[in-house]
């Protein structure tokens, strides 16, 4: 028997692979040197084979679908490097390279870690220890400029080689490798309408070269770039102010997310980065806009091109969603033309047709996704895209990749297939909320629930920092955003839900929760507690619904409205005439409002909840303490007490009415409106009839 010892499933992370991590971080981590899940980076070294106790050459290279600013040991493919060289021997050539990435999966090095990108071949291939492959913006100037082989040669020298386009893959790793071997000085290449690539002997020096390649460029350009990459400034493009900007913005927010929803319901994201508003507010931007982007990793979430508003600022709302509805059917066209005039038997089928990028001068860009996440990012890669014509404009003029290029590689078995990987979307996946009263009890459980079945949420409190904190508890931005609102005031009703249009693009299902109670008699009760608890929940329902509703209306996706009513609609209970009474409106407010909204699919739905004291707001604010007494129990008693009175004998929490709204809202009640649920564990009295 042998005495080798199996190394542990806990073993450290090899030195190699941890230095590998880290300078993947720092790269990553800066806009500058890469976009986010852009690029690969690579290292190899020698570990000891488990099964044979003999050392074995491994090669460690980021996995496909990851990101360099996060990476970790698992984002890592780990494969042998003699089997994979061994695969040079039955490469069966460009026409068929595509089978190369099958069989990455008989070379891995045990479990074998993250899947192996297309790339793989370009790290393994390549006579280094450590290789970095990235999208810098100064890099992808060079390589999309239409005399980008020259400018290589001028601005690098012989340190750095120009590699003509080339679809990722096989061949493209092993051009890499052969100008590698032909160059001794060589310490990276340019690719043409695509990125870089660096190398070193040591982690070190590959992150050294890579830094160096994009910061030369970007001095070049800095140094010898005209003045207005852009062309002259075009009068009356000008940026709007900002509060200018930002209104139009959430004004044609619902018309553009109908639009761009056509094919299938889509997230936005809304940005008037200043980069944005100078390219388009300059003569050339509608030749670049219409030329598109080049860089695979920027195209395959941008598409081939944006949609661009040809209007000036100062065009009046109505004219720009007459030209934008008429603009999208053009665009469908065009898209669909594309497709077919590249597409053959073996290709997918047309993904959909609607822009991911949308560009409006003077006001800014909308960028559009299944999520938020990637609806930012596609934003954000077109930003990389605005820099990337800049500079290659600012030295020569941009030409990207031609479109049949652009069609094989969105069009590629690969990235269909890395598609068809992605986990089944969430019950509430690119729906788009906002929950009044959020930021406790029964509002924070329906916003907890809601986000968890995939919904983007917009928490509305009248406590801001409490908002913010509760729209944290959930996740980053991308999934809940926290904003102050007095539902009372009509002012920011209208601002809390443009801050929804805002950060997500639309709005599809809104939560009529904000309340509070005083328990008072009828002889106690004073006009001022009769008019808050009307204003609050009555008033407030209204003022939400109906700045909801226009939202709705315009967007033609449907929607649902859901009021938070209580059992003290339908129940008559001592000590208790203004809450009561405003319940009632709001619950009639509910089938007002499902009578006039159905015929734009709005389903308009109310929830009656027994008295939540675990975890509510209103509960702890004195109104606990009220009804404890009006009950002759301990206040500490009084969910106990509420749940004895019950047929069922369960307390009410603020979770159980959550899981109504999620049963309202998530599609197998498409046909429901008008309902109000009992959430009350059953309370005869309350009995709808």
């Amino acid at each position: 028997m042998s005495d080798t010892t199996v190394p542990s499933a806990a073993a450290d992370v090899p030195s190699a692979a941890a230095d590998l991590i880290a300078r993947s971080n720092r790269l990553g981590s800066d806009p500058r040197n890469t976009n986010y899940a852009g690029g690969n980076t690579s290292a190899k070294g020698t570990e000891i084979d488990p099964v044979t106790g003999r050392p074995v050459e491994l090669l460690w290279v980021k996995g496909s679908g990851g990101d360099l600013g996060t990476l970790t040991e698992g984002g890592l493919a780990v494969l042998r490097l003699d089997r994979l060289r061994a695969l040079a021997d039955v490469y069966p050539g460009v026409d068929r390279e595509d089978e190369m990435v099958a069989a990455f999966d008989y070379i891995l090095h045990g479990k074998g870690g993250a899947a192996p990108s297309i790339d793989t071949a370009m790290h393994g291939l390549v006579d280094a220890a450590h290789v970095d492959h990235l999208h810098p913006d100064s890099g992808i100037a060079i390589a999309t400029a239409a005399d980008g082989e020259a400018l290589t040669a001028t601005i690098f020298g012989d340190r750095v080689v120009w590699v003509p386009w080339r679809r990722p893959g096989w061949q493209l790793g092993q051009d890499i490798a052969d100008i590698k071997a032909a160059n001794p000085d060589a310490i990276g290449t340019i690719l043409g309408g695509h990125g870089i690539t660096a190398w070193g002997d040591t982690s070190d020096e590959a992150e050294a070269n890579s830094l160096w390649i994009i910061e030369t460029a970007a001095a070049y350009i800095e140094e010898h770039g005209r003045p207005e990459p852009f062309g002259a400034a075009l009068p009356g493009y000008e940026p709007l102010d900002p509060e200018a900007r930002r209104a139009r913005a959430a004004a044609l927010a619902p018309i553009l997310r109908g639009l761009v929803s056509t094919d299938r319901a889509q997230v936005g994201h809304f940005s008037d980065d200043p980069r944005v508003l100078e390219f388009l507010s300059h003569a050339e931007h509608p030749r670049l806009a219409a030329l598109g982007t080049s860089c695979p990793d920027h195209f395959l979430r941008t598409k081939v091109k944006p949609m661009l508003l040809d209007l000036p600022p100062a065009s009046t709302l109505e004219e720009q969603v007459e030209r934008l509805t008429a603009l999208h059917d053009e665009y469908r066209a065009d898209y669909q033309a594309y497709y077919d005039r590249h597409a053959t038997d073996s290709s997918p089928a047309v993904r959909g047709q609607d822009p991911a990028i949308v560009l409006i001068p003077g006001v800014g860009m909308f960028s559009y996704g299944a999520d938020k996440q990637t609806a930012r990012v596609a934003g954000e890669f077109y930003l990389n895209a605005i820099n990337v014509m800049r500079g290659a404009e600012a030295i020569s003029s941009y030409a990207p990749i031609d479109e049949a290029e652009k069609f094989r590689i969105e069009y590629w078995s690969l990235e269909e297939a890395k598609l068809q990987r992605r986990p089944k979307p969430k019950p509430l996946a690119s729906r788009i909320a906002l929950v009044t009263g959020a930021a406790s009890g029964i509002g924070k459980a329906i916003a907890t629930r809601l986000a968890a079945e995939g919904a983007c949420v917009v928490i509305a409190d009248l406590d801001l920092a409490k908002a913010q904190a509760a729209a944290a508890d959930l996740g980053s931005t991308d999934v809940a955003v926290g904003v102050q609102a007095d539902v009372t005031s009509e002012a920011d009703v209208q601002a809390a839900v443009d801050a929804t249009l805002l950060a997500f693009g639309g709005l599809d299902l809104v939560v009529n929760n904000a309340g509070l109670s005083l328990s008072k008699s009828l002889l106690e009760t004073t006009v001022a507690d009769w008019d808050l608890q009307h204003d609050v929940m009555a008033k407030g329902s209204f003022l939400v619904s109906r700045a909801a509703a226009r939202v709705l209306i315009d967007q033609e996706l449907g929607g649902d409205i859901v009021y938070i009513s209580s059992k003290n609609s339908v129940f008559a209970g001592p000590n208790n005439i203004a809450y009561s009474a405003t319940k009632a409106d709001q619950a009639h407010q509910v089938r007002l409002l499902a009578a006039e909204l159905g015929e734009y699919g709005v389903k308009v739905n109310g929830i009656n909840p027994d008295g939540v004291v675990r975890g509510s707001g209103i509960f702890a604010g004195g109104w606990g303490a009220k009804r404890a007494a009006v009950y002759g129990v301990p206040e500490e008693e009084l969910g106990a007490y509420y749940a004895q009175r019950t047929l069922l004998k369960r307390e009410v929490l603020p979770e159980n009415v959550a899981n109504a709204v999620f049963v309202l809202t998530a599609g197998d009640l498409s046909h429901t409106t008008g309902l109000h649920i009992p959430v009350d564990a059953g309370v005869a009295a309350a009995f709808l009839r």
